[in-house]
C-alpha cells in the first residue's frame, strides 16, 4: 500500500489526463450496466471464506486469519508488445505505474500468445482454448463451413465471465474491447458490461471522450458500485495501444499528453530496412506472384506508419503517449483498490492481446509468429505469493491459454476439463509447484523431439 502512495506525484502530474473526478459518481445506468443478477447462493460462499491461501504478510500469517475469497482486476491491453515497458528495459517509454506491479510481483519474460490477431487471442482468454479448439476464426463470423458462418461455438456458460458469475458467485465486469463484435452471453454471464471497440476519440453523453479516458470511467464505476459482500472479478479491456485503423495518424493520444516525449528519440529497429524485407519468404509478397489484389497487410501498415525516419518518430511517440495514458489509468484504480481497503487482496494481472511490429522485418501490426508479435508482457501481483518471489522475473514459457486457468483457480474453481492452459500460479507458490506447472519450453510441446507430441495443457494428455 505504501507504495502506491509513493506514486501520488505521478498522479498528481498526469491529472489532467483523465479530467474524471467529476464523472465518477456518475449514475451507472448512464453506461449501460447490466441488470441487477442474483447474490451468490450460501453453499458457495461458505465454501469460498473456507479456503485458505498463502500470506505474504507477517501479520496475517501470525494472527492464522482467513482470507476472504479473491478479487481479480485483470488489466487487459491491446496491440501491446512484452518491450513496451519500462521494467522490460525500454529506455524511452514510461510506465511507472506498472514498473511499481512488478516490484510487487512476478514479472513473465517469455510470456507469449498463441494467435498474434484480436479477436482470436481474446476467445483465448476468454476459453483458455486454442484456436484449433475454439475455431472462432474470423471477427463477427467465427469459422464458415459449407459457406455458413458457424459464429461463436464454445458454450456460452463456459466462458470465464459465465464461470466467474455463477460457479464462483463474484460480480463480474467487464469494461472496454471485447474484441469479438457478437453476443457470448454478454450480459447474462456478466453483472456490468460496456463494450468500447475502434475509436480513440468519440462525442457521448454531452462530451468529447478519449477511449483510454472512457474504459477508465467504466472501470471506476464498477469498482466503486460493486457489491462489497461479494468478491469481484475486472476485466479492463483498454483499445489502446491499437491504432484506428483507416486513420492516416493510426495513434491519437490525449492533448495533454503530447507534451510527453517530445524532445525522445525512439530508437530505429536494425532490421528495419528494404533489405530485412527482402530477405523475407516469398509469400510475404503474393502481390510478386499472383497480382497486386494480393497484399501483404503488415507491409501495408509499414507504408502507413514507418517508411519515413520522421513518420517513425511520430507514430512511435503517439504509440509511447498511449502506453503512458494506460499506465496512468492503471495507477488510478490501483488507487482506488488501496483507498476500498481491497488491493492487498486482489490478484492484479497486466498482459494484453498480441504484440507489434514497429517496423522490424519490413512490417508493422501482428499476425506473424516473430517474437515481436507474439511476445507479450505479462505481470502478476498476487496476495498469495511466497515472499521470494516478489519483485522477479520469471522465464518460463507462459501463454495466454493459461490465463483462464489461472483466474478460475484463483476463485476456488476448477478449470474445466476443455481448457487447455496451466495455472501460473504454480510459479510462484512453493506449496503448488511440486510436478504442477511443466516448466520445461521443450517438455511442454514435445515429450521426444522425434515423437512430434504436444501437450494439451491437461494433467498427463500427450498428443
Amino acid at each position: 500500500a505504501a507504495a502506491w502512495k509513493q506514486q501520488n506525484l505521478f498522479f498528481d502530474a498526469f491529472d489532467a489526463n483523465f479530467r474524471l473526478l467529476d464523472l465518477y459518481n456518475a449514475p451507472v445506468s448512464q453506461i449501460g450496466p447490466a441488470t441487477t443478477r442474483p447474490i451468490i447462493n450460501n453453499r458457495t460462499l461458505n465454501a469460498l471464506e473456507k479456503r485458505k491461501t498463502t500470506q505474504i504478510s507477517k501479520k496475517d500469517k501470525d494472527s492464522n486469519q482467513k482470507q476472504k475469497p479473491l478479487n481479480v482486476l485483470l488489466l487487459y491491453a491491446d496491440d501491446w508488445r512484452f518491450d513496451t515497458l519500462g521494467a522490460a528495459g525500454n529506455a524511452v517509454v514510461k510506465t511507472p505505474i506498472l514498473d511499481q506491479l512488478a516490484r510487487e510481483g512476478v514479472r513473465f519474460t517469455e510470456n507469449c500468445v498463441t494467435t498474434s490477431i484480436c479477436w482470436i487471442s481474446r476467445a483465448t482468454l476468454y476459453t483458455g482454448m486454442y484456436l484449433a479448439r475454439h475455431k472462432f476464426e474470423m471477427l463477427a463470423t467465427g469459422r464458415t463451413v459449407n459457406d455458413k458462418p458457424m459464429g461463436w461455438e464454445p458454450l456460452t456458460n463456459e466462458t470465464i465471465y459465465a464461470l466467474m458469475k455463477h460457479q464462483a458467485g463474484y460480480h463480474v465486469g467487464h469494461a472496454g474491447k471485447l474484441g469479438l463484435r457478437l453476443d457470448i452471453g454478454n450480459r447474462q454471464n456478466t453483472d456490468y458490461f460496456v463494450n468500447e471497440d475502434g475509436w480513440h476519440y468519440k462525442k457521448m453523453f454531452g462530451r468529447v471522450w478519449h477511449i483510454t479516458e472512457k474504459n477508465t470511467h467504466d472501470a471506476m464505476q464498477f469498482l466503486k458500485s460493486r457489491p462489497r459482500t461479494k468478491p469481484f472479478f475486472l476485466n479492463v479491456a483498454y483499445f489502446a495501444t491499437h491504432a484506428v485503423d483507416g486513420n492516416p495518424a493510426q495513434y491519437l493520444p490525449m492533448k495533454d499528453s503530447m507534451k510527453m516525449y517530445t524532445n525522445d528519440t525512439v530508437p530505429i529497429p536494425a532490421t528495419a530496412t528494404d533489405e530485412a524485407w527482402k530477405k523475407m519468404p516469398y509469400f510475404f509478397r503474393p502481390y510478386k506472384y499472383f497480382g497486386p489484389y494480393y497484399k501483404n497487410e503488415g507491409r501495408t501498415r509499414w507504408k502507413w506508419r514507418y517508411d519515413t525516419q520522421d513518420k517513425h518518430q511520430t507514430m512511435m511517440k503517439n504509440y509511447y503517449r498511449m502506453a503512458t495514458e494506460v499506465d496512468t489509468s492503471v495507477g488510478t484504480l490501483l488507487k482506488e483498490l488501496e483507498e476500498q481497503g481491497v488491493l492487498n487482496n486482489t490478484l492484479v494481472i497486466f498482459t494484453t492481446d498480441n504484440g507489434n511490429f514497429h517496423a522490424e522485418h519490413g512490417l508493422a501490426d501482428k499476425w506473424y509468429p516473430h517474437q515481436e508479435s507474439i511476445k507479450v508482457p505479462l505481470i502478476i501481483k498476487d496476495p498469495r505469493m511466497d515472499p521470494e518471489y516478489v519483485g522477479t522475473t520469471n522465464e518460463d514459457f507462459t501463454l495466454n491459454i493459461d490465463l483462464a486457468p489461472t483466474i478460475l483457480k484463483a476463485a476456488g474453481l476448477e478449470p474445466l476439463s476443455s481448457m487447455m492452459g496451466r495455472d501460473m500460479s504454480d510459479l510462484y507458490r512453493k506449496e503448488n509447484a511440486e510436478g504442477r506447472y511443466l516448466h520445461s519450453r521443450e517438455r511442454r510441446y514435445l515429450d521426444n523431439p522425434s515423437s512430434y507430441e504436444y501437450h494439451t495443457g491437461n494433467s498427463s494428455d500427450w498428443r
